[in-house]
């Protein structure tokens, strides 16, 4: 630090505030300062560091699917607006849901030195025995229905709802549904509220079928599907799974929305250039991530009068795969 003050003609504390991002120094002043410490391949102390400023600058992610696209875009959302806030992201993948996993992943975080911990769906956090690490700010994405920590979620059970209106009131009889896994705490909320949906109105409520999230799953439900005559609407609890269903049920021969409506959840890229283009259900998870962050860093900050819980509404997008009963192929 001294070498670095040097070569920018400042003082020591100069170079202090600059390294840990100050708002009082001029801007020409911080330029010569980040010049001198790039000729001097100058690099703060993190440790040094966290005793002045109270931060180690870097957070952690745990999520045990990043296979998930609502997992992934969460994740890149997340890094996105830790590195605005000047704070890096460790992540930590983990595949059991079990407590012990659970707990040694945030040992494991902890011992890099994260300033906070963003849990993103976990089953686990349905369990009351399961007790995080109290010292250790933590938000959760994508879970804990009791709400014992800070979280930030979509509103599964109104995307649901939307998608399942929809077919509805297109006239259908009833909707049936193709489940995410049973494990997934957004899969279980989409499905509650297709079955609550239906009930409330009287429709009738169809055995469900479960996939995996994959097209793969959604190709083999849909091959099942597309034998009943019965069925004329699908919801899907995801667009791959919607991808796969449309697949099979063009291979049997059965006309989308012509002869069977069908509508996605998350709304990824490529839904709209699907063959018809797909009607789902938008999540926006870039403002999912940035709320993480944010309620993260009111903990960090010691801001303890900030929401415990942010809900983020999804919308229903209304492309060509949804129809009338009967109505024929739209163009």
């Amino acid at each position: 630090m001294a070498d670095v003050a040097a070569l920018a003609g400042v003082s020591s504390q100069t170079v202090s505030r600059v390294a840990n991002h100050r708002a009082n120094v001029d801007a020409t002043t911080r330029e010569k300062v980040l010049a001198a410490m790039r000729t001097l391949g100058y690099r703060p102390n993190t440790a040094a560091r966290a005793l002045v400023t109270g931060r180690f600058g870097a957070l952690g992610v745990v999520s045990f699917d990043m296979g998930a696209h609502g997992n992934a875009r969460t994740l890149g959302a997340i890094a996105d607006a830790a590195r605005e806030a000047d704070f890096s992201v460790n992540f930590m993948g983990v595949r059991a849901q079990t407590e012990a996993a659970v707990q040694q992943a945030f040992q494991h975080l902890m011992l890099q030195s994260v300033d906070g911990i963003v849990l993103v769906e976990s089953q686990m956090l349905d369990t009351p025995s399961l007790h995080l690490p109290p010292t250790m700010p933590v938000v959760v994405a994508d879970g804990d229905a009791g709400h014992r920590y800070p979280n930030v979620d979509f509103d599964q059970a109104l995307g649901a709802r939307s998608a399942v209106t929809h077919l509805l009131e297109l006239g259908h009889r009833t909707v049936w549904h193709l489940a995410g896994p049973g494990d997934s705490f957004a899969a279980r909320r989409r499905a509650e509220s297709w079955r609550s949906t239906l009930q409330a109105v009287g429709a009738p409520v169809p055995p469900v079928r479960h996939g995996d999230w994959t097209a793969e799953s959604g190709y083999r439900a849909g091959r099942e599907l597309a034998g009943r005559p019965d069925v004329t609407a699908v919801f899907a609890a995801n667009d791959q799974m919607a991808l796969g269903l449309m697949r099979a049920l063009h291979e049997a021969g059965r006309d989308v929305p012509g002869e069977v409506s069908v509508v996605g959840f998350d709304d990824i890229a490529e839904s709209a250039f699907f063959e018809p283009p797909l009607t789902t259900v938008h999540q926006d998870f870039d403002l999912v991530g940035r709320h993480c962050v944010t309620l993260l860093l009111d903990q960090i900050d010691g801001r303890a009068e900030g929401p415990r819980r942010l809900a983020v509404e999804p919308a229903l997008t209304v492309r060509s795969s949804t129809a009338p009963p009967g109505a024929g192929r739209m163009v």
